[in-house]
């Protein structure tokens, strides 16, 4: 009986381990991610991307990348035709620490955008020095 406690206690340990690298887009990733300093040269030099905040209302107040547009994830599938204008560019996403941006990636991976998730969101966004506006 043992035996099998160990062999199902390492098996869910494994299945978290799995879960969690599923979460960051370590795995299974069907998008690109890219570091904060990417993220800039990319805005700096790109006409052809947008950049798209999916936190809340509330955080986005707080401060946010000028020319950002903020459709929180929890509202991003029924609003993806705000961003059909934006369907032949790159679409810079960003959340806070960079795992609901991954989340946001897959849903508009999926719809045929092509994200480019921000790793570490604006945390690290501000880490490079990015300007926030509030």
């Amino acid at each position: 009986m043992k035996k099998y406690t160990n062999i199902l206690y390492w098996l869910a340990m494994a299945g978290l381990v799995v879960y969690f690298a599923y979460s960051k887009g370590w795995i299974f990733a069907n998008f690109e991610s890219i570091t904060a300093k990417q993220a800039q040269t990319l805005l700096e030099n790109d006409q052809n991307v947008t950049l798209l905040d999916v936190r809340t209302i509330e955080e986005f107040k707080s401060g946010h990348l000028r020319d950002a547009k903020l459709i929180p994830l929890s509202e991003l599938e029924d609003n993806l035709d705000k961003l059909k204008a934006d369907k032949n560019k790159k679409i810079i996403v960003y959340c806070r620490s960079g795992s609901r941006s991954v989340s946001a990636s897959r849903i508009l991976k999926e719809n045929g955008f092509t994200p480019l998730n921000v790793k570490g969101g604006i945390i690290q966004l501000m880490g490079a020095k990015a300007e926030i506006i509030k």
